[in-house]
């Protein structure tokens, strides 16, 4: 009979730790990460750890892995002290953690990654027989819908987290660390993560689950543990504990969990967008026949399940990508193709995939604050030479205004979390004073605190007159920031409906292609 891959809850008693970190400390140049922080989780149980950007969970997180050294404290592992060298140590362990960028070889296929450095060998060679049966076993012990022979650049990304997790699960991983893992998944595929997830802890594992979405570290956390400048501020377990409660203890002040919006004043049409598709070699269109228009002093959502063509008619818009159909701005048509002439007519554009178009990562902050605008008065000279002074004020400004930690202009961008990295962009395109603005997942990845700021920027924006078009998979971002709300359902709009009549049941039947 195979031995399982994964223990089962008969192995250990439930209430044993399953990890203590004991006074863990650890510093950089410019921030106390971790200050004296005792952390443990109990076997049998998924324990969120939250806080606000900066607040020092992946620091205590990537010392666990054994990809950072404490500068004090103690690390143990189910009643033994343990010293974590490098992740090797701590796979090793039975710790597996799955990064907000995944770090998969994209021709490889599904097995070939999963089993990539811990190959089962034969006297010939690998034994990929043993290998897939291996890792057969764990998709349906675990109920992975996934094919082992596809190659992984050919998956959504819901599934390439799949891959992820099985890469822990055939090392063994019997404590699983997974930061901020539903910021790139549908509702669907966060359900299924959930369900996976119970059903890991209930035979007797353990699940560190970091989040900024609060709602849904009640919905799967048995215990909760916060975090703030570097400190643990305390541990709760999840029954009875309320939003104020736990954004209360990441804050340290009360938080208003529901932005404050007045009716909105539209005026005329700033974007119109008539028959736009983006096709697609030898299949259906991306995006097929999208007609819309957003107005100066409106917020205009476009909610669906991620993967509908939303990120395509972003990249239309923006220049990123080819289109037929028209485009009108202000009256008049915009390039296509030229993403410089589309911002200097006056549009701002939040990039869903931060890193790869949001971002020069080895860029500073200072340099990315003023990325975009960077050849143009007042960051360069009639001679195209850059004005340090200036460009080293507005950031500093805009560093101070969003509260981008740590409050360096010479950091690159490669150095900050992904929330503060997102704030970089947040603040570069709202102090632009922009006509239009798009937004794609705005707040994808950033704190409560950091979120409910961004929301306030982005309705005063709409106040002054600015027209925002919204795209966010967060369906509660969409109904609280919307004044009028899109569907769009492979490619298509397949609904509108004004705000105040939009429930998630209307929108979640529109999203799954329902249109009465």
């Amino acid at each position: 009979m195979t031995k399982p891959m994964v223990p089962t809850a008969e192995a250990r008693p439930t209430q044993r730790n399953a990890l203590e970190m004991r006074g863990i400390s650890k510093r950089f140049p410019l921030v106390q990460a971790n200050q004296n922080v005792d952390f443990s989780v109990r076997w049998g149980e998924v324990h969120a750890l939250v806080g606000e950007n900066g607040a020092g969970k992946s620091t205590l997180m990537k010392i666990l892995y054994g990809i950072q050294r404490p500068d004090a404290g103690e690390i143990w592992i189910d009643g033994e002290k343990r010293i974590l060298r490098d992740p090797h140590d701590a796979i090793a362990l039975g710790i597996g953690m799955v990064h907000q960028n995944f770090t998969l070889v994209e021709p490889f296929s599904v097995l070939e990654n999963v089993i990539l450095g811990h190959e089962p060998t034969a006297p010939l060679g690998l034994d990929m027989a043993e290998a897939r049966r291996r890792v057969e076993a764990l998709v349906r012990q675990f109920e992975f819908q996934l094919d082992l022979d596809r190659r992984v650049e050919d998956l959504p990304v819901g599934l390439r987290q799949k891959v992820e997790i099985l890469k822990a699960l055939y090392r063994q991983a019997r404590i699983l660390i997974l930061d901020e893992p539903t910021a790139v998944l549908t509702p669907q595929e966060t359900d299924d993560l959930f369900r996976f997830l119970r059903e890991y802890a209930a035979q007797g594992n353990a699940a560190v689950f970091i989040s900024h979405k609060l709602l849904e570290v009640i919905q799967v956390s048995d215990r909760i543990s916060v975090m703030r400048d570097g400190r643990m501020i305390g541990t709760i377990p999840t029954p009875g504990a309320t939003l104020p409660q736990i954004a209360r203890m990441m804050v340290g002040r009360e938080v208003e969990l529901r932005v404050e919006k007045g009716p909105a004043h539209p005026g005329e049409a700033v974007l119109e967008v008539a028959h736009l598709t983006v096709a697609q070699a030898r299949e259906k269109p991306l995006v097929r026949d999208v007609s819309f228009a957003v107005r100066a002093g409106e917020i205009v959502g476009i909610a669906g399940v991620q993967g509908n063509g939303q990120s395509e008619l972003v990249e239309a818009l923006t220049g990123l990508r080819p289109y037929t159909g028209e485009v009108r701005f202000l009256g008049r048509s915009l390039d296509h193709g030229d993403p410089r002439r589309v911002r200097r007519a006056g549009v701002s554009h939040i990039p869903e995939d931060r890193n790869q178009r949001g971002l020069v990562m080895g860029f500073t902050s200072a340099e990315n604050l003023i990325l975009g605008d960077h050849n143009q008065p007042p960051y360069a000279g009639p001679w195209g030479f850059l004005n340090q002074e200036v460009i080293e004020r507005t950031a500093s400004q805009r560093i101070e205004a969003f509260d981008i930690r740590p409050r360096s202009t010479t950091l690159s961008a490669d150095r900050f979390s992904g929330g503060n990295a997102q704030k970089i962009i947040v603040a570069r395109e709202l102090s632009r004073n922009p006509r239009l603005l798009i937004a794609a997942q705005p707040t994808r990845g950033i704190d409560i605190g950091a979120t409910e700021f961004v929301h306030e920027q982005i309705i005063r924006a709409r106040d002054r007159g600015v027209a925002v078009l919204l795209v966010s998979a967060d369906l509660g971002e969409i109904m609280v920031l919307s004044d009028r709300i899109l569907v769009m359902y492979e490619g298509q709009i397949v609904g509108e409906l004004p705000a105040q009549e939009a429930t998630e049941e209307k929108l979640g039947l529109l999203m799954a292609g329902v249109k009465a």
